[in-house]
């Protein structure tokens, strides 16, 4: 893979400008199963192995169970995740592929029935912001982390 410049070191203070939305997540009552769940499912669609590789390894510190992680791109097909979870998982998939129909009514009125406004929202924001994450690191082919 070719190299390519580091945002994180050509222009750290646009990097750094992400930062206030990662601490608002981290203050948001989306509970931290819920925050990993969306990071490595949203990484898994784009592709990002950056991604991918930092939030499984922060799922499992948390104590994530090795089987959801490894089954999380088939979670239709298993019954290891829960409803509310799954509802999640549609959000953040129709989300991060919000150009093939953007997120739908029928999720949209799941998410409401599982989850109040605020935590709903919350769900977007986390949503939102790694795919930017994701975006920074696979255009710039950003190396693993150790």
């Amino acid at each position: 893979m070719e190299t390519r410049i580091q945002i994180d070191q050509v222009e750290p203070n646009a990097y750094k400008a992400m930062y206030p939305l990662e601490n608002y997540l981290q203050q948001s009552q989306l509970s931290k199963t819920h925050k990993e769940l969306i990071k490595i499912r949203a990484s898994q669609i784009n592709g990002c192995a950056f991604c991918i590789d930092m939030h499984t390894k922060d799922a499992l510190k948390l104590g994530e169970n090795q089987q959801r992680i490894f089954l999380l791109n088939a979670w239709r097909e298993t019954d290891l995740f829960t409803e509310e979870e799954r509802v999640l998982l549609q959000i953040t998939e129709e989300v991060t592929l919000i150009h093939e129909k953007g997120l739908t009514s029928d999720a949209y009125k799941k998410a409401l029935e599982v989850f109040d406004e605020n935590y709903f929202s919350q769900i977007i924001m986390a949503i939102t912001v790694i795919n930017a994450w994701n975006r920074m690191a696979i255009s710039t082919h950003k190396p693993l982390g150790n």
